[in-house]
């Protein structure tokens, strides 16, 4: 029950700030247009590729390592110095990188600048890089409060970045007016809310008893651990910073204009992605008060409980995204005009509802593989996946147009989820998972329909606004229905549960 509640408190915070991001995304969309969006997104990616290196995967490796430190005798036999040597070991690592690349990066910056499709990306990618160093940092502090569970704090500092970016984002493009341009001052923003957040991470670590300590004997293990995690997703930062440039040009030799091409990449990263990316607020909390808890039991030896978590983590994740499914399939165009005023993202967004899934799978089994000390497995899988991505964007463009990038993400998650988790059913030995997943589907399938029907129905006798909020409550009338009578949610259980417990300390206090 305390998991629960953990991943409970989590899911608020995360919720809290994907709702915030989500919100500053339209904001962002509606005051630099598609066309702005695009050469923003083109250069986080490629920033986001030196974010991971010098990171070097060490947050993840982190948070795994100090378990077993600090699980059995936390404060006995120099536990707690070994601790703080191995942070201090991670701190060292992240700077080796990041203080040199940025500094070679700002030296050689004309010949730098070629490497993006579009040179208004470099201003906006040199003006992240100034964050570089203590953006790695951070991410090192943050991997600490993981390890020893102080998954308030890191969910905090989180909630409190994505506040200060927006507040200073919005101030910015509502002072200064200036189109496109207004893509570098959303940089700048991100820019400011690293450092706070930075800031603000290191005072609390210090409150908290962290100190520094000399990192002799944690330098090379350390590094050893976390290069399969820094491979994986350095190739993921690899891959997006690619199709940002194979993908407008591959669009421009099909004949599309370069405005027009940036404007389809943006429109699929900065519209149709933040929208997808919804479920993972929820699963994001999941695998995150998951990942120490199954490091814990699968280093005490404790398989029955490792398989459990694993089953209950998969039944949650398929749940979540599993119910999404309707809303997106049937209020997608609604979606995609009412938060963008573009139709064209709508559109897209019902075509890969679908895709809720298995992109919410590789989500949580990565982070589950991860935690049972297979990072190499993970990044060949990881691999395969992104080879289909790369084919589908190179050769799809001309046929598909922006769509191209669907059918490559598609491509990318099943074959990630599938593999992921025969993975996980090897490591486990046993995943009843499948038969679940055919029940939620036969539970959302006529939810779906009745959506359908409903959508049609209002559109046609009621104003524009009114029909997408009608359907989307029957939607959830219809899935509170199907998914008790599929025996997927016990909803008499979590009233009864919740009722009782108020009952009974009303009648305490009385």
């Amino acid at each position: 029950m305390n998991l629960y509640r953990t991943a409970a408190v989590v899911t608020l915070f995360s919720a809290a700030e994907h709702c915030l991001g989500f919100l500053y995304r339209i904001i962002l969309s509606r005051t630099i247009g598609p066309e702005g969006l695009g050469v923003y997104q083109a250069a986080y990616t490629v920033f986001a590729v030196f974010l991971t290196v010098s990171a070097s995967g060490l947050p993840v490796t982190l948070s795994r390592s100090l378990l077993p430190r600090v699980i059995p005798r936390p404060r006995a036999h120099g536990m707690r110095h070994r601790e703080q040597s191995a942070v201090t070991a991670a701190v060292l690592i992240s700077l080796a990188f990041s203080v040199p690349m940025t500094a070679l990066l700002f030296v050689f910056r004309e010949q730098f600048t070629a490497v993006f499709a579009d040179p208004r990306c470099a201003d906006i990618f040199y003006i992240l890089l100034a964050g570089l160093s203590c953006t790695s940092v951070y991410s090192v502090v943050r991997g600490s409060f993981w390890g020893n569970k102080r998954f308030f704090a890191y969910s905090f500092i989180e909630l409190v970045e994505e506040m200060i970016r927006i507040g200073v984002g919005v101030g910015l493009l509502l002072c200064v007016h200036t189109g496109i341009f207004g893509a570098n001052l959303a940089a700048a923003a991100v820019l400011i809310s690293y450092l706070c957040s930075f800031a603000i991470a290191v005072v609390y670590f210090f409150a908290k008893g962290g100190k520094f300590r000399s990192p002799k004997g944690e330098l090379r293990p350390l590094l050893a651990s976390s290069l399969p995690v820094t491979a994986m997703r350095t190739s993921s930062s690899l891959l997006s910073s690619l199709i940002s440039v194979l993908f407008p040009m591959q669009l421009q030799a099909a004949g599309y204009s370069a405005a027009r091409a940036m404007s389809e990449y943006g429109v699929v990263y900065g519209m149709v992605m933040p929208v997808m990316a919804i479920p993972c607020a929820f699963i994001g909390s999941i695998a995150l008060v998951l990942v120490p808890e199954l490091s814990e039991n699968f280093y005490r030896g404790r398989k029955d409980q490792v398989s459990a978590l694993v089953e209950r983590a998969l039944n949650a994740t398929l749940l979540i995204s599993g119910a999404l499914i309707p809303f997106y399939l049937v209020c997608g165009g609604d979606v995609g005009v009412l938060l963008y005023s573009n139709a064209a993202s709508g559109q897209m967004l019902s075509a890969c509802a679908l895709l809720l899934l298995p992109m919410s799978v590789t989500m949580i089994s990565s982070s589950m593989l991860n935690s049972l000390g297979c990072e190499k497995h993970t990044l060949g899988i990881f691999l395969a996946g992104s080879a289909a991505m790369l084919a589908c964007t190179f050769f799809l463009p001309r046929f598909f147009g922006g769509g191209a990038l669907l059918v490559g993400m598609a491509c990318d998650q099943c074959i990630t989820a599938l593999l992921s988790l025969l993975l996980l059913r090897k490591k486990t030995g046993r995943l009843r998972s499948g038969k679940y997943l055919l029940r939620l589907l036969g539970a959302i399938a006529p939810v779906a329909a009745a959506g359908y029907f409903a959508h049609l129905f209002f559109t046609r006798y009621l104003s524009y606004v009114p029909a997408p909020a009608l359907t989307m409550l029957v939607i959830l009338a219809g899935e509170a229905l199907t998914l008790s009578l599929f025996r997927l949610v016990d909803l008499k259980a979590l009233f009864a549960r919740f009722f009782g417990k108020k009952r009974k300390k009303i009648a305490a206090q009385s």
